[in-house]
């Protein structure tokens, strides 16, 4: 994804169904109903969004970046920002009791990331800027796309609307250009990173964002060619890039180098493609994968403060997939290890004098009182919240 300036299906037969669809009881029973104070933290978490960095509705809906707002910034925020203030609002939409009340914001979300389309001759795609007339334009980042693409599948899931389905479509169109088919390659495979000849990556995060798309556009379509999508591009991050189970490394250089980062959200992806590739297949297999990427990773990633120096929005996308599998296959410590997560960042990093959080410029961390507020960590916390108030699906 490109960082801020600041921080960088009718199956064959019914028994198939219901292996895929159906969890046994097994799986599923003892699952709690959500509790606590997170309805109205996100409730209070999306209304200072709205309050101090939501341009309003004469400036076309969009969102700024950060606050405070500098002159030499950008009028307004990068497509990823935009993203996950949209993901936010479907997130509130779903709210038990009150989410009607927001139906309206998220359905103009979605009409404002449009404006990021670039409709360009043979290779179109989510600009990371605004182009013209309301920007300069930007690269095609494709793990932007994608995430993209998975939020007009909330969206589409949230109203029925098969407009979002197929702008859904249209970003894993966008996003199956990534994929690298070098066969001299170390590894070959492998999405980029953008669509620029100056990539010389395939990427963990757009690889396993993409194959989650792929896979859950199947689940809606039951088309062929994204249950072959999904399969091939998670099994390469599975064989290229897995460390142990739920570690992936973030990306591998077409010169066979290989960056070791981790990070949370690559952790997120794999698991919920897993979870989604067993859902439509019934392949065991997958369920297991997923269970012992989330074991690994919960291991891993709640070891000191790892979780915590992760950046808020990963840590939401971890989360949200680890609720998936949790749907599924119960397991209290998912939800116990975000709730921790949860109530610490809401003690530690909030300002209550405005309801924003702040975080060092890595977007996670401690409290950082010069730090800038930003949409991108600001939709992360309403994502959180709401997910925890929202019973498991």
């Amino acid at each position: 994804m490109k960082l801020s300036a600041r921080t960088a299906l009718a199956l064959a037969a019914a028994p198939l169904l219901c292996a895929a669809l159906c969890p046994s009881p097994a799986l599923a029973a003892g699952h709690p109903a959500p509790s606590g104070p997170w309805k109205d933290r996100a409730v209070r978490t999306y209304d200072a969004l709205q309050r101090h960095l939501y341009q309003g509705a004469e400036n076309h809906g969009l969102y700024q970046e950060a606050t405070p707002h500098r002159s030499a910034d950008n009028a307004h925020s990068y497509l990823w920002p935009m993203r996950e203030a949209a993901a936010a609002t479907v997130d509130m939409a779903g709210l038990p009791g009150s989410g009607r009340r927001y139906t309206a914001d998220a359905a103009e979300r979605f009409s404002t990331l449009e404006l990021y389309f670039e409709p360009r001759d043979a290779r179109p795609g989510y600009d990371s800027y605004l182009p013209a007339p309301l920007g300069q334009g930007g690269d095609v980042f494709y793990d932007d796309n994608s995430v993209v693409g998975l939020s007009l599948l909330d969206q589409y899931e949230a109203t029925g609307d098969a407009a979002y389905l197929h702008r859904a479509e249209l970003a894993f169109d966008i996003v199956s250009r990534g994929w690298d088919d070098d066969p001299a390659r170390a590894c070959p495979g492998g999405m980029h990173w953008v669509d620029s000849p100056a990539n010389d990556m395939r990427a963990a995060n757009v690889t396993g964002l993409a194959a989650e798309l792929a896979a859950r556009l199947h689940q809606e379509t039951h088309e062929g060619r994204y249950l072959t999508s999904s399969k091939q591009w998670y099994e390469w991050n599975w064989s290229c890039l897995r460390q142990s189970p739920g570690l992936y490394r973030n990306s591998l250089g077409d010169d066979g180098s290989v960056n070791s980062t981790l990070w949370t959200y690559n952790s997120g992806a794999m698991i919920g493609t897993a979870t989604t590739l067993y859902k439509a297949t019934g392949d065991r297999t997958y369920l297991r994968r997923a269970v012992q990427d989330a074991e690994g990773s919960l291991a891993y990633w709640k070891e000191g403060e790892r979780l915590h120096d992760q950046p808020a929005i990963f840590n939401a996308i971890y989360f949200d997939n680890l609720r998936m599998l949790d749907g599924i296959r119960y397991d209290p410590a998912y939800r116990q290890t975000e709730s921790a997560y949860a109530e610490r960042v809401w003690n530690e990093n909030r300002d209550p004098a405005n309801g924003l959080f702040r975080f060092q410029p890595s977007g996670g961390g401690d409290y950082e009182p010069t730090a800038s507020a930003e949409t991108l960590e600001q939709s992360a916390m309403v994502q959180i919240f709401a997910g925890l108030a929202t019973k498991t699906s």
